[in-house]
This record gives structure tokens, C-alpha cells and sequence, in this order.
């Protein structure tokens, strides 16, 4: 049976479009606000959305997304927010909601207790960016014992045997790094992106989904014209951070990018 994820994916491509799929990080700007900005982004028009669970040490995160962390950490956010932040967005929400999480904290919290959580939670699965695939075994097959999809990060530097390696274990999609280098909006998406979305492509029949640069709806119509999905992150905690505290506005300035981006992932 698909999962939702693959479904919506899959519905995405039969409305012959890519899938909007926007990432907030629990926590921020708090807890509470961090649910109704996740919120936001669905009522916006995202398809999919990522939940970060805040790190200290965030190997992929640019300095945008890193803020964002650093306010949820100093806030007190823990694992249990995160849960709370999948299950009230699942709850209220259609879109499949996905926990993107270095692997330090999912080993410290118990790897079948994480996945049998975030499943309770109604989460759809997670994305794992530092989990090498020759270690993800215990990982995946408490991820498959709860219907979790499990997504990895492939970048434009992976050679066609490891990406045939990193497909062959994934599930839901393939998520793709536009750029070398960690996340942050940029002034234009990288030529890398296609050529890596092709290579990928040949090695599996999963969605790729492509993420890191993103933050107009010129660049969402661009990626989209080749992937499967476009996965925008720190454009919508930049607006966050522009709002300054200010809930409505932040929230208005999510949805609107949201809706921005859904009409841009439209333009093919």
C-alpha cells in the first residue's frame, strides 16, 4: 500500500506539477508559534511539510536556519515539542508531515521508541541528512514496522554507484542538494540540480525532490520545470525572523510565500 507521502507525490505529478514541500523547525519562534507557523505553510499551499527538530550541531543548516534553532534550543524545545508540533499539524492538516532530524538525537532518544512515537504522532516519516546508509539498517526497519517513510540526501558530489546505494534504501523520495554547501535562499539555483536530478533519476523510480537555494517563485518555476518537488526551508524563517516578534504579521508573511511558491511550482 502507498504511503501517504507517495500519494501525494504521486497526485502532485498527476496535476502535472512538482509538489510544494516547505520545512520550519519546531520550537520557533516558541513552541506554540512554531505549530501555527508549520499551519501556515499548509494553509499557504504546501503539500508536504518538514518539521526540523533544533540542533546544536547542524552539519547541513546555513546560518538562517541555524538562528532559528538556536531560539528554539535557548526556548527549551525538546523531542516531546517535536512530536507535539507532528501531531497537532497531522491532525488538522492533510499534508503528510515529515521530521527532518540529525541522527544524534533519534539514537539518544531510542531508535524503535523515536519511530514508534513519531508513527503515534501521525508523522509520515523522516529525513535523515547525516545517517550514512550502510549504518541506517536498525533505523529503517523500525521506520518500516510503523509505515515511517525514510528520505536521504543525495548531493551533486554522489557518484552513480552511491546514489544507486542511496535510492536503493530510501523511500517516499530522494532528496536532492541543489548546491555544495549548506542551506540558505541564494540569488539563483545552481545548474547542478538538473544534472544531479537526472543521474538520480536513472538509478531509481522514486520522486526527487530538490532542496537548498529556493526562496522565489522565479527559482520554485525553475526547479519545478525538472523535479519532482521543490523544498523551500530558510525563505520561510527569514520571514519569521523579518516579522520581529510580531505573530500575525509572521504567520501572513508564511502564508503568502506559501501561496507564492504553490503558484510557482504550477508554471510549467
Amino acid at each position: 500500500m502507498a504511503s501517504k507521502l507517495s500519494e501525494t507525490l504521486a497526485a502532485a505529478k498527476a496535476d502535472n506539477r512538482a509538489a510544494l514541500i516547505g520545512y520550519l523547525p519546531a520550537g520557533f519562534p516558541s513552541v506554540e508559534g512554531g505549530i501555527k507557523a508549520v499551519r501556515a505553510l499548509v494553509e499557504g499551499g504546501c503539500d508536504i511539510v518538514e518539521v526540523g527538530l533544533p540542533h546544536s550541531d547542524p552539519v547541513l543548516d546555513g546560518p538562517t536556519i541555524q538562528t532559528a534553532d538556536d531560539i528554539a534550543l535557548r526556548g527549551g524545545v525538546r523531542i516531546k515539542d517535536v512530536l507535539r508540533t507532528v501531531a497537532e499539524v497531522a491532525a488538522e492538516t492533510d499534508a503528510p508531515v515529515l521530521v527532518m532530524t540529525y541522527w544524534n538525537p533519534v539514537d539518544r532518544y531510542g531508535v524503535a521508541r523515536f519511530a514508534a512515537d513519531l508513527a503515534a504522532a501521525g508523522g509520515a516519516g523522516c529525513i535523515l541528512p547525516d545517517l550514512p546508509v550502510e549504518e541506517s539498517e536498525e533505523w529503517r526497519k523500525a521506520a518500516g514496522e510503523h509505515g515511517l517513510d525514510t528520505v536521504f540526501v543525495v548531493a551533486p558530489s554522489s557518484t552513480g554507484p552511491r546514489l544507486a546505494e542511496v535510492t536503493a534504501a530510501g523511500t517516499g523520495f530522494v532528496y536532492a542538494a541543489a548546491v555544495m554547501g549548506v542551506t540558505g535562499t541564494r540569488a539563483q539555483v545552481g545548474n547542478l540540480a538538473e544534472d544531479l536530478v537526472a543521474r538520480t533519476r536513472a538509478t531509481t523510480d522514486l520522486p526527487v525532490c530538490v532542496g537548498l537555494g529556493v526562496s522565489t517563485a522565479a527559482q520554485a518555476a525553475q526547479v519545478a520545470a525538472f523535479a519532482d518537488g521543490v523544498i523551500v526551508g530558510s525563505a520561510f524563517v527569514q520571514r519569521i525572523l523579518d516579522a520581529d516578534g510580531d505573530e500575525d504579521t509572521a504567520l501572513a508573511a508564511v502564508r503568502t510565500l506559501a501561496g507564492e511558491l504553490a503558484a510557482g511550482v504550477r508554471r510549467r
